[in-house]
């Protein structure tokens, strides 16, 4: 009996675990290592932020629905790695052995990079992780009491710009029902070139509907924008032009602000070599698979995934839900082969669908593959793709509960919009 370890308790590690348990069946046992009892549904965080959920509605507990799978569950946090002798210690002290690995622990929040940036120590707000989404929505009830300027964005060598866009829809929606919009300025700060690059290059008329969608709310940008440093009520901000160049400072003042941080790999992978790049991402080939140690895979946000384009600010590319858990399946695929004696034939489809709400409508993304020349690039916008988010949400925790998870609301999606039939590579 092999032992698959599965580190990481987030979108990519549930999906993995049970799409893992189902190839393997009763022969070979199935471990998921978590640094949470509690999975969490990262995508509704902003609505958190806001109150128009309550951390409870998208937290589910893991053990009691992994238990009715038969895979185990430790909840502790990785400490150390041992690649070379198929071991890690945990922080609780446990070693635990594997046959294969598989990292989906999802990335390292870098505030430290900028000082005065982040929530512990710093004087920004996050939405990357539902207890940082919880003490921001503490500090919105407050600033509701005193509103003023608002700054939201990006840091500079980010990879996740969505749910900054998000953000900022979201609270101006918000802003507008409470009848005090009027009182609050909100600028956008981001290292993208444009508005609605993405970290991909652009999706279609991204920039276009992107740019009119802020303009029609009053919202200011700075693209190409570093942020320097922050202090108490006030971001000091750098313009850049097309080559990189400093052109402008802004000193920016702010009763409230968000920004999504860079990331990079955990801190116990980060000095393995051989497994990781310079910024800590797993290194794999076409088939999730570590090329120097091949018994390791690694799924989701830890992995490392070239820019789509070099940008004058650097930024990265996202890792969108889809296509974490097409890498989940094609993973559990791969490791199956192996337990069987064959070669890894399975590739993920590397499409990316994403759905950003706008507080009271969205625009909809589809680029396959992510990476251009693409063979499908489509965009829309309507309230529908609101309620589409909201769907997706009650979706996803469905199958966190219940044990499954097959893509199917990707499949449908795609055939619905007459896009393309997914397949297995």
């Amino acid at each position: 009996m092999a032992r698959v370890v599965i580190v990481g308790g987030g979108i990519g590690g549930v999906a993995m675990a049970y799409d893992m348990k189902e190839l393997a069946g009763k022969s070979h046992q199935v471990t998921l290592v978590s640094d949470s009892d509690t999975f969490h549904f990262v995508p509704s965080n902003p609505w958190v932020a806001v109150k128009w959920r309550e951390p409870e509605d998208i937290q589910i507990k893991l053990e009691p629905h992994l238990s009715k799978k038969d895979i185990e569950f430790i909840p502790s946090a990785l400490k150390e790695l041992i690649p070379d002798e198929n071991r890690m210690v945990l922080a609780d002290g446990q070693e635990v052995n594997y046959d294969y690995l598989v990292i989906a622990t999802g990335p390292r929040l870098a505030f430290d990079e900028i000082t005065g940036l982040g929530p512990d120590g710093g004087f920004t707000h996050s939405v990357c992780h539902v207890d940082h989404a919880r003490e921001a929505a503490k500090a919105w009830e407050k600033f509701i009491e005193a509103p003023g300027p608002i700054v939201i964005g990006a840091a500079q060598l980010a990879s996740c710009f969505g749910p900054a866009y998000e953000y900022a829809f979201i609270v101006d929606t918000e802003l507008r029902k409470r009848c005090i919009r009027d009182q609050v300025p909100i600028t956008f700060v981001t290292p993208e070139p444009y508005i609605g690059h993405l970290g991909l290059g652009g999706v279609g008329d991204s920039k276009g509907m992107m740019e009119s969608a802020l303009r029609e709310r009053h919202i200011n940008w700075i693209t190409n924008a570093t942020i320097d440093s922050v202090e108490e009520g006030m971001m000091h901000v750098t313009e850049h032009d097309k080559e990189g160049n400093k052109t402008k400072q802004h000193d920016l003042p702010f009763n409230y602000s968000m920004v999504l941080p860079a990331f990079t790999g955990i801190t116990p992978l980060l000095e393995i070599e051989g497994l990781v790049n310079p910024r800590g991402f797993i290194m794999i080939d076409k088939h999730q698979r570590n090329p120097k140690y091949t018994n390791i895979y690694a799924i989701g946000v830890s992995v490392a995934i070239p820019p789509v384009e070099q940008t004058p600010i650097p930024t990265g590319a996202p890792k969108t839900g889809f296509m974490i858990e097409s890498m989940a399946i094609s993973a559990a695929k791969n490791i199956d082969a192996e337990l069987a004696g064959k070669q890894p034939t399975y590739e993920a489809t590397w499409n990316a669908i994403c759905l950003a709400d706008m507080g009271d409508t969205g625009i909809a993304f589809v680029a396959i593959p992510q990476i251009p020349p693409r063979n499908v690039t489509w965009i829309r916008s309507g309230k529908w793709v609101h309620y589409a988010k909201v769907a997706f949400e009650k979706y996803f925790l469905h199958k966190v509960r219940a044990g499954t998870t097959e893509p199917y609301l990707e499949r449908v999606a795609l055939k619905t919009l007459g896009i393309l039939k997914l397949k297995d590579k």
